[in-house]
């Protein structure tokens, strides 16, 4: 049972990352999963519980191709190279990625109009940023978690925004990283942070 909701997930974000979420039809996602559309309800109840499975689905496996465990509490050179690393991986010209964050794009449009939607999103929005403050927290010696914060919003925001003019062709994905990298630069530079960028991502 277990593959079966996952394969539903998994054409859920397809479907999704096609024709957005007003597009979602339950019985074209029946037929891209394979499955019956009683067994979608069976699986997610209604629409609604979808999308919100949906949106964790499109984090988790985000999460298992940009994580890896955490360094150590005060590492500074590792720390710095694992913010750059999770971040420019989002900028990855893979299939998967591309379909990942075009999926995430289409349930960010489509919270405007939903606001049960739009909690998932901040809730999921929240997690991410709190993750980049701190990674950005072990990089050098302690500072106002208010700041940290701040420049994580700043860091999230602005991937997201070269994810889709990525995703769309106005950006070569290698400019993208470029542009990304150099805002993390200036964020370890306001914060008074030892600049170390030593990182290369490929892909």
């Amino acid at each position: 049972m277990r593959d079966r909701r996952r394969t539903i997930l998994e054409a859920a974000a397809r479907v999704i990352a096609r024709r957005g979420v007003r597009g979602l039809r339950m019985e074209e996602l029946a037929a891209e999963a394979g499955v019956s559309k009683a067994l979608v309800y069976y699986h997610f109840e209604d629409r609604a519980g979808l999308l919100r499975s949906t949106l964790g689905f499109i984090g988790t496996r985000a999460e298992r191709f940009t994580r890896r465990d955490p360094p150590g509490p005060r590492d500074p050179a590792s720390s710095r190279r694992e913010l750059e690393r999770r971040l420019l991986l989002e900028l990855q010209d893979l299939p998967e990625v591309r379909e990942n964050s075009t999926a995430w794009g289409e349930l960010r449009a489509g919270a405007v109009f939903d606001p049960e939607l739009r909690e998932e999103l901040a809730r999921a929005g929240a997690g991410w940023v709190r993750e980049v403050a701190d990674l950005l927290g072990r990089v050098g010696p302690p500072l106002p978690d208010a700041d940290l914060v701040a420049a994580a919003e700043r860091l999230t925001a602005l991937l997201e925004g070269l994810s889709t003019r990525w995703l769309i062709g106005i950006l070569p994905v290698g400019h993208a990283r470029e542009l990304m990298r150099e805002a993390i630069a200036a964020e370890v530079r306001r914060l008074d942070l030892p600049d170390r960028r030593t990182v290369c991502v490929t892909g």
